[in-house]
């Protein structure tokens, strides 16, 4: 099973990884801070599923994810994003993000529910 954390907080990047390594101690984990870096780890190894920041330096993640689905349909992509606003939602569905989690609000259980749906579907 592999990862790719995509958030421009290495704080965050880090907490999530823990949160995922905690559960999950088998994932291959990657990380990115910005949309180039993230599209370098995709085409290195492609991951199961995406961790997405909408805020990041250069494109934002709603157009990464549309980006990425285009390449990898594939790949499943959950917003993990600290702005709760209905046309983000919206946009997120649009672009076809599989999950809008909203930080802060969503507890651990929530996101791992959410990765174990994608990672085991039945």
């Amino acid at each position: 099973m592999k990862a790719l954390i995509v958030e421009d907080s290495a704080a965050f990047r880090e907490m999530t990884r823990n949160m995922l390594m905690a559960r999950f101690p088998f994932m291959r984990i990657s990380d990115a801070a910005n949309a180039v870096e993230a599209l370098r780890e995709l085409a290195r190894d492609c991951p199961d599923f995406i961790l997405m920041d909408i805020r990041l330096p250069g494109k934002n993640g709603l157009e990464l994810t549309r980006e990425i689905k285009a390449l990898y349909p594939r790949v499943a992509v959950i917003i993990l994003t600290s702005y709760d606003f209905p046309e983000y939602r919206e946009a997120a569905k649009r672009f076809g993000a599989d999950y809008f989690l909203v930080k802060g609000t969503a507890r651990t259980n929530e996101i791992l529910s959410s990765i174990d749906s994608i990672v085991s579907p039945e």
